[in-house]
């Protein structure tokens, strides 16, 4: 079945369109032009702030126009990620899409459900002629995904809503009314090479197929991190054996739990060290038995160029990584089962004399998040590391009290016979940066199923994007007047 044969066709549709034009975080020129030309063919109010963020405008339907104006609020980029052996240009090609079942998913690569479903969502209402709705102001925000750059340069005074419904949470049975605040922590070193010793073999390491995801929803999950993973094994190599690291990549973007890394090492004795290797192998895959079965390491002897890193740096750049804290720092006291802090090594580099990592600290509170992105600075610059730390951005305080979450919660438990769960995430939602620039509009944010975002995996549930857009409908029908 097509993509586009799938109920609510309005949405769906709109979907399959925005897949068609690339649009990674930082290069989204095209999808914004795509917009502009959408709301204006549609002969609807079409403004671009000086970010880059675009702003339609639609009056409200006969008999809702006392009804609160709503900004709905979703954003254009989407994360790049593609399994290494799936060929894709993301800068050309728009997304391959499937039918699996009651699941759309993509071909070897990110779907782009986050944010696109939202985003698409949004679209179908611009469009609709046979939906009730108050006045809306649909908000598409840049560059959320690498530093949520369209929301803390937003022009608030292009909007006049003081409800604000971000679809961006990717559980359909909650209502989320608060999310973490994030910083981005990242290091360089410049370290001494040397030539590799003449009669040693080097070795090839690839890990691969670790489940990855979102590095703030799927953090407490207990996943495989690939640069902790292959960082593990060559301390515990290099600790009691003669071994030059020469290079080592590993992860790609700053906010997914990397799947694969890779590096090359010098041996003196290849078959031991291969011995050596997947006996610490053995062991990682008895404590991940069932978290990660599908993880693969393959190991190989290969004809290599180049210089090593001195023993002293590589002591250093192993101890780094494997002291650095990676995951959950602490749960909240107040939330049950909410990650309060956590930190995620995403990335990692060695190679041409210098060693790089990127990270990200989140927390929902300014102060643990101070201190878990601390510990991380503490630990590179102990090494003697450069830091940087930037990208910083508020958390999203939660207000049990908001009127519209009342509304909400009625309309959801009178439709789907249960109560929903309201909850604050892990993820960086930008509701935390509009509140600064918004000041007294309430905001929920809600969505439905969307599984492994981030990664190849990524899925969205059909069945769910239906219910998901049902309880759309019914919100915007009980908007509640104006003051």
């Amino acid at each position: 079945m097509s993509v586009r044969a799938l109920e609510p066709q309005a949405l769906w549709n709109a979907f399959a369109d925005l897949n068609a034009v690339p649009r990674p975080s930082k290069k989204e020129e095209r999808v914004r032009q795509f917009m502009v030309d959408f709301g204006k063919k549609l002969g609807l109010e079409t403004l671009e702030d000086r970010i880059g963020n675009v702003i339609i405008k639609k009056p409200a339907t006969p008999g809702m126009e006392q009804r609160i104006t709503v900004i709905l609020q979703s954003h254009l980029d989407m994360v790049h990620q593609k399994n290494e052996t799936t060929v894709f240009d993301f800068d050309q090609q728009g997304i391959n899409m499937k039918v699996d079942g009651d699941w759309v998913m993509a071909e070897g690569t990110t779907l782009g459900a986050d944010n696109g479903i939202g985003v698409a969502a949004i679209m179908a209402l611009l469009a609709s002629k046979d939906v009730a709705h108050p006045a809306l102001e649909a908000f598409f925000t840049i560059d959320e995904e690498t530093g949520m750059t369209g929301a803390k340069q937003m022009d608030g005074s292009l909007l006049q809503g003081k409800i604000l419904l971000n679809l961006d949470t990717e559980d359909d049975d909650e209502l989320s009314i608060g999310c973490a605040g994030g910083i981005d922590t990242n290091t360089s070193y410049k370290y001494q090479e040397t030539t590799i010793h003449g009669g040693w073999e080097v070795v090839k390491i690839k890990l691969r197929g670790l489940l990855g995801g979102h590095s703030g929803m799927d953090i407490d999950k207990g996943r495989g991190n690939a640069n902790k993973w292959m960082a593990r094994i060559l301390w515990e190599l290099h600790r009691e054996n003669p071994m030059q690291l020469i290079s080592f990549d590993g992860g790609s973007l700053r906010n997914a739990i990397p799947r694969e890394a890779t590096c090359r090492i010098a041996v003196p004795d290849s078959e031991s060290a291969i011995q050596k290797l997947e006996n610490s192998i053995a062991q990682l895959k008895e404590e991940y038995l069932n978290l990660e079965p599908e993880h693969r390491f393959e190991i190989e002897t290969v004809v290599s160029s180049g210089d090593a890193l001195n023993d002293e740096d590589c002591t250093k750049i192993l101890n780094a990584l494997c002291s650095v804290h990676n995951g959950v720092f602490r749960m909240s006291p107040d939330i049950p089962q909410l990650v309060e802090a956590s930190t995620s090594l995403a990335r990692v580099v060695i190679q041409d004399g210098l060693f790089t990592t990127q990270s990200l600290q989140r927390s929902s509170v300014e102060s643990t998040k101070a201190e878990v992105s601390m510990t991380v600075r503490a630990a590179f610059e102990n090494m003697g590391a450069t830091v940087e730390q930037g990208g910083d951005y508020p958390g999203w305080q939660p207000n049990r009290n908001s009127s519209i979450l009342k509304v909400m919660e009625n309309l959801y438990t009178g439709m789907f016979h249960e109560a929903p769960h309201v909850k604050a995430c892990h993820a960086g939602l930008e509701c935390g940066i509009l509140g600064k620039h918004l000041p007294g509009v309430e905001m929920i944010s809600f969505g439905p199923n969307i599984r492994a975002a981030h990664s190849p995996d990524e899925k969205v549930q059909i069945s769910s994007v239906q219910k998901f857009w049902s309880f759309l409908l019914e919100t915007l029908k009980n908007i509640p007047n104006k003051a």
